[in-house]
């Protein structure tokens, strides 16, 4: 059986060449990784754009097996 490695895509944002990586909880900050696979990430198209939207970065599609991005 082989394995569909499209299962694998999912979007992440990026921003000034970082990549979101979360929320901190001690004062809300957003933290920024140079490392996509560091990245927070969501299969949900929308709600990946809404989040690029309010921290004014790029939604984009990334595949860790093969290492790609590309604008959603």
């Amino acid at each position: 059986m082989a394995v569909d490695i499209r299962r694998y895509t999912r979007v992440i944002i990026r921003k000034n060449k970082l990549y979101l990586q979360g929320k901190s909880m001690i004062d809300g900050s957003l933290i920024w990784s140079n490392s996509k696979y560091n990245a927070w990430w969501t299969r949900d198209a929308d709600y990946a754009r809404d989040v690029a939207r309010i921290t004014g970065g790029t939604a984009m599609l990334f595949n860790p097996v093969v290492g790609r991005t590309a604008v959603l």
